[in-house]
Formats: C-alpha cells, structure tokens, sequence
C-alpha cells in the first residue's frame, strides 16, 4: 500500500499539468513577463467548464436517479458541514472576525473546478474509472456553502432584520451573483447538453472537447501558477493559524469525501474526486460573492488561503494523497 501511495504521488508530481503549474510559479519568480492574456484566460476557463459540463452531461444520461440520489445528497450535506465547523473553528480558536471567517469559510465549503478539472485528468491518465456524474456534484457544491456561511455573517451582524433591510438585499444580491457567475451558468448549461444530446450525439466535437482538454488544461494551469505565486506576497497576512488551517483543512476534507463517497456507494474513482473536491477551496466564484455581500472582509486572508496556499498544495500533493486515502479505505491497491 505504501508504494501504491508513493506511485499515486509521483504520478500527480510529474504530469504534465503540475509541471506546468510550477512552470508558471517558477516564471513569476524569474520576473519572467508570462502571463496569459485576459480574453485568453477567460476563453480557456469557459472551454474548461463547458468540457466537464458536457462530459458529465452524457454520463448523466446514463446514470439512474438511485445512483446518483444519495451521492448528491451526501456531497451537499458534506458542503455545508464544511462550512459550518470552518465558520466555528475560525472564530472561536482562531480569533477572526465575523466577516473574514465567513469569507474564509465561504471559500472551503465551495469548491475549485479547476482542482475537479486536475484530478479527472489525473483519474484519465492513471486508468481508473469513475462516476460521470461527479460533474453534477461539482455544479451542486458551488453555491450552497457560499450562501450559507454568508448567511452566517448577516446573522453575527443582525443586518437580516435591520429596518432598510439591506441585509435581504445582500443575499438576494449574491444568489443573483453566483447563480449568473459564468463558471455556473457553462458548467450547468454543459451538463443539460450532455444529458439531452448522450455520448452518441456528442460524439463529433470530442476531438475538441475531449482529447485536447489535457492541453487546454495545463495551459490554464501555467497561469494560475504565476497567479499563485503572485498571491505569495500576501503571505504574512494569513498568520500562523490561516496558514495552518489552509493545509490541515484540505486534509481532513479530503478524508471525509472519501468517507461519505465510500458510504454513498460510490467507485474508488469517485471517492477519489469527491475527496478532491472536499478538500478544494474555491476562488473564483467565492471571491466574487464575498466582495459583494462582506466588503469589509480582508482578501489578503481568504485569497491568500485559497488561492496561494490550498491551491498550490492539492495540485502539487493532495489529489495523490486523497488517492492514497481511498486506495486504503476501499481496499485496493
């Protein structure tokens, strides 16, 4: 089993797509002016969620709802759970106010669905198969956690049941946000393609939406490497306890999505993604609703946190050690 951990490891360490992630890091470093360009980056991002979207669309189709029921439903409980006991750690052992840890925690009930995008080319490189429908649980995890630990914060502040009533209009405002956010409108969008259309049909734009999305993928990673790197600067904002938190976190996500996976009835290879997933913290779609509704929340902490730190840190080595996790849980080798 110990070498099975250390191949999954060494098989995430040299892909293609982390090394290019360290690639974009490396270039930041070097004072290197790489960086893709803005339209580019957002063409990429968009090609990326519309892959995953259509993909699991088509293997949608062919699930029953029996398969998918309980997975969906312990994949949503396991969000807000996660939210929650952030929220609580961050406020009563590590001091933060009510808007930074409803930010912070914002960010690790959602989910990173470029990590998603990482670990389904981890699973296709290395053989093992998995439920397609793990790209509905992605879409699921979105927004729930976002809304929740918001929700948090407006009843710390009491705004809720204020007389203008701007704490309603906050909320409503962010449901609007990451409702109409373009990673959740393609990747949802891509997900009701797939399913009315099935594999059959799609079958004529997979040379584009299927083989070349390792490629697309690391060219995405490439820049957020340089991004992460970037974020680097911000580092001794976070303090002792977020950058604590930031690493151990993802690790004890990462178990529990193997746990609820293995209880739901899911493959190894599910578990695998839905312990990813766990362990992902969002920044893109958290970002965006938190500067809207937590304006005072510092994004020194929760960008830092997301983006420079538990990013970097389950590309590079937690997808194989969330694999390691449920080799051993499932038994195989």
């Amino acid at each position: 089993m110990r070498g099975t951990a250390l191949t999954d490891l060494l098989t995430n360490l040299l892909s293609p797509a982390v090394l290019c992630f360290l690639l974009g890091a490396a270039a930041y470093f070097a004072k290197s002016d790489l960086r893709l360009p803005d339209a580019i980056f957002n063409v990429v991002s968009v090609y990326l969620m519309l892959s995953i979207g259509l993909k699991g669309g088509a293997s949608l189709a062919a699930a029953t709802f029996s398969a998918f029921a309980l997975p969906a439903l312990g994949a949503m409980a396991l969000g807000c759970l996660i939210t929650l006991w952030s929220y609580a750690f961050l406020r009563r052992l590590g001091g933060f106010g009510t808007a930074d840890a409803a930010a912070v925690a914002a960010h690790y009930g959602s989910v990173s669905a470029v990590t998603f995008a990482a670990v389904v080319d981890w699973l296709t490189r290395s053989g093992v198969a998995y439920e397609g429908y793990v790209a509905a649980l992605l879409a699921l995890l979105e927004a729930p956690a976002i809304l929740i630990a918001l929700s948090l914060a407006g009843a710390a502040r009491a705004t809720a049941s204020d007389a203008s009533g701007n704490g309603h209009t906050r909320i409503g405002a962010v449901v609007a946000e990451v409702a109409s956010g373009k990673s959740i409108v393609v990747l949802v969008g891509g997900l009701l393609i797939g399913a009315v259309v099935g594999t059959a049909t799609l079958a004529p734009v997979k040379p584009f939406f299927v083989d070349l999305f390792p490629g697309v993928l690391c060219l995405f990673l490439l820049d957020l490497g340089r991004a992460a790197a970037e974020r680097l600067r911000d580092f001794h904002r976070a303090g002792p306890v977020l950058v604590g938190f930031a690493i151990g976190a993802p690790l004890l996500h990462g178990a529990l999505g193997v746990g609820v996976a293995w209880l739901t009835g899911m493959s190894v290879g599910g578990a695998i993604v839905l312990g990813t997933l766990a362990a992902s913290a969002s920044y893109i779609a958290a970002p965006a609703a938190v500067r809207l509704a937590l304006p005072e929340a510092n994004p020194g902490l929760y960008l830092t946190a997301s983006l420079a730190i538990t990013f970097p840190f389950n590309i590079v080595l937690g997808i194989g050690i969330y694999a390691a996790m449920a080799r051993a849980l499932y038994g195989v080798g």
